[in-house]
């Protein structure tokens, strides 16, 4: 039996979660962990890359609590604190002692938080466009964060995600926005990131001396005409890891993934590719 949505997969107990999570290819796993978009998920931000990446790993791409179709438990608090123990929860699930982790914005500040927390669970690491350091909030982000549901709103949006906007059309709009007035999903993503936003900026930053710290291989990337997340963190996380490398997309706003989808998986797939020869 198929399900009517690609974007529910699998679904398992993650940390106390009931996690919907995709699980393709085969070899040395990879978790890709999506952004905070409103009517996100694991397959909306990863489906270009995923049959790619799938081709030489295990690809793993959770929906993260209060996003797609994850549990969304009453008072439960979306913190990286309960962020990090699902996706941990959910490699001891699955029994995966190690992956490489791919974070994409909020994800990657997720990743980054999981690798200082738990070093000895991730191989390789890449970030993507990714928040873990302090900045100011961007008009992008804080329009992203405060989204309500309407269509116009979401065409809206969008605008700020792409710098193609033959890639930002009226049907992905209305895809996007049917997906933010789904069940509970509103309700979960206004509780996340309440006015006024900056503070949720703040709370996601790792310390410095704990990113300075990691010594895993690390891939930053980011795209240079980024209205969301500025590129600024991308060049300061990269300062700060010592064992890291920058790639810069030019004409690339906030989708990397999507807007440069080939040339994306053959970078990380190569990447990651390295630590196996």
């Amino acid at each position: 039996m198929t399900n009517a949505s690609p974007e529910i997969a699998n679904t398992i107990a993650a940390a106390g979660i009931e996690t919907n999570y995709h699980d393709v290819g085969a070899g040395d796993p990879v978790m890709l962990i999506h952004g905070s978009g409103p009517g996100v998920s694991a397959w909306a931000n990863w489906r270009l890359v995923m049959p790619s990446l799938a081709e030489q790993a295990r690809v793993i791409a959770p929906d993260m609590a209060g996003f797609g179709f994850s549990a969304r438990p009453d008072n439960y608090s979306y913190s990286m604190d309960n962020w990090v123990d699902q996706a941990v929860g959910l490699l001891d699930a699955l029994d995966i002692q190690k992956t490489d982790l791919v974070g994409n914005s909020f994800g990657g500040a997720l990743a980054l938080a999981l690798t200082i927390r738990h070093p000895e669970r991730v191989r390789r690491l890449v970030l993507m466009g990714s928040v873990g350091v302090p900045f100011e909030i961007t008009e992008g982000l804080d329009a992203v964060w405060g989204y309500t549901p309407s269509f116009e709103n979401m065409r809206r949006i969008m605008d700020y995600f792409a710098w193609d906007r033959s890639l930002v059309n009226d049907e992905l709009a209305q895809l996007r926005y049917e997906a933010s007035i789904r069940p509970g999903f509103q309700e979960s993503f206004s509780a996340m990131f309440p006015a006024p936003r900056q503070r949720w900026v703040d709370a996601m930053a790792s310390p410095e001396a704990d990113i300075r710290a990691i010594e895993h291989e690390t891939l930053i990337i980011h795209g240079r005409d980024d209205q969301v997340i500025p590129l600024q963190t991308s060049l300061a996380l990269h300062q700060l890891i010592s064992r890291s490398q920058l790639h810069v997309f030019g004409r690339c706003g906030h989708w990397t993934q999507i807007e440069h989808a080939a040339r994306f998986a053959r970078l990380v797939g190569d990447f990651l590719a390295e630590a196996r020869n």
